[in-house]
């Protein structure tokens, strides 16, 4: 080698040291580790040495720095600023830490620009939502944790979330997520596969989800079916929570599914044994029972004996008294007792008698029988003498007032 290019090789050692720039990564290699809490490293192809502050290294909590970092080891350091200002004797302060957020935060916007999603473990419950670390802070507001309001965020503290990029912004550490965008989309494609596998007169189970006045909407895995209150029993019920409660567990029959409108009819009482089914079992001729006035019509009284089991009680058969109509002796929702007279399961009809029950009023005239016109007078057959006035005479008369 020439004197020429010996100076130029010593020439370009030389400048290296100014090549070493804030942000530059470097490898830097454990000469020391010092009372200051921190690591003094040779920064290679440099001839600089460097220091970084125990809390600039990519330890675990916990972890023994000084059994964990031994001399001659080699690692990859981010630059942060130099120190001092003599050009063979200055040093730099350096970061590990840094250097590998930075490579996190590469990897999240890559991600972010693909659509890609990531998954992190929820760290901290704070005002406003919950800190997660996805190797980098990250912030998940409260209005987008969850696609309904949570009232507890201390639940998710501990759990692994996975989370959709809402916003990132390296230089300012900013990194904001949104868990509710993936139980949406969770949500939505579990209800395209619950509504795909359903079909009229399937029986399931699901949750009940939400009472209404108007009926129960049952969660069948993703997606809702509305249980009508006239479907949820055989007997009549007012009010669907007078025997659902939300959570419940229940077992339904699918009537209709509509894929457009995303809507499904269910029926809770067509799971269950036909009241009619044990009528015959439960009631025969003779017996007397106790039941219910559900509806009255102009020929009899509806009396509901066992749950979604009506028998008529016909107007014949209401009182032994001549009634004009049932409503004189009966009102709905009264409770009353009957007789048995006939058992037709098969055809779904009950005979019944409240009259048969009492007795029997003593034979003679009715109080309420209408009393009978009085008989048109007649021609007395008294004897002449007794009147006054013959018969001749009588008729006689007429004809001469028909003859005028």
């Amino acid at each position: 080698m020439s004197e020429a290019d010996a100076n130029k090789d010593l020439l370009e050692a030389l400048n290296s040291v100014n090549e070493v720039k804030i942000g530059d990564v470097v490898k830097g290699e454990v000469l020391a580790l010092d009372d200051n809490k921190q690591v003094i490293v040779g920064l290679e192809g440099t001839g600089v040495e460097g220091v970084v502050p125990f809390k600039e290294l990519s330890t675990k909590p916990g972890e023994d720095i000084e059994e964990s970092i031994k001399i001659g080891d080699v690692f990859d350091l981010v630059v942060i600023s130099k120190i001092g200002s003599d050009k063979e004797g200055g040093s730099y302060l350096l970061s590990q830490r840094r250097l590998e957020a930075r490579k996190v935060w590469d990897e999240i916007e890559k991600k972010f620009e693909a659509g890609e999603t990531i998954t992190a473990p929820v760290t901290q419950v704070v005002k406003g939502g919950l800190v997660v670390d996805a190797g980098v802070r990250g912030f998940i507001p409260a209005s987008m944790i969850e696609d309904h309001f949570v009232e507890d965020l201390n639940q998710y503290k501990g759990q692994t979330l996975e989370l959709k990029i809402v916003e990132i912004e390296p230089s300012e550490n900013r990194l904001i997520l949104s868990h509710k965008e993936i139980v949406k989309a969770q949500r939505e494609a579990k209800k395209a596969e619950t509504m795909a596998k359903l079909t009229a007169g399937d029986v399931v189970e699901g949750k009940v989800a939400r009472l209404t006045s108007f009926g129960a909407f049952v969660d069948l895995g993703g997606v809702d079916g509305l249980v009508h209150v006239s479907e949820i029993a055989f007997e009549r019920v007012d009010k669907p929570s007078d025997v659902l409660k939300v959570g419940q567990t229940v077992k339904v029959k699918v009537l209709a599914v509509d894929p457009e409108k995303e809507r499904i009819s269910l029926s809770i009482k067509q799971t269950l044994p036909q009241p009619w089914d044990q009528v015959a079992e439960k009631v025969a001729e003779g017996d007397v029972i106790e039941g219910t006035v559900k509806r009255l019509t102009s020929f009899g009284a509806f009396v509901e004996v066992f749950p979604g089991v009506e028998g008529l009680v016909h107007i014949s058969q209401i009182s032994h008294k001549h009634i004009a109509t049932p409503n004189e002796v009966l009102t709905s929702g009264e409770k009353i007792k009957v007789k048995v007279l006939s058992v037709r399961p098969e055809e779904h009809r009950l005979g019944l008698s409240i009259k048969a029950l009492e007795e029997k009023p003593a034979a003679g005239v009715s109080e309420n029988k209408k009393r009978r016109p009085a008989a048109k007078p007649t021609i007395s057959n008294a004897p002449e003498e007794s009147t006054g006035f013959t018969l001749g005479d009588l008729v006689g008369d007429e004809l001469k007032k028909n003859d005028k």
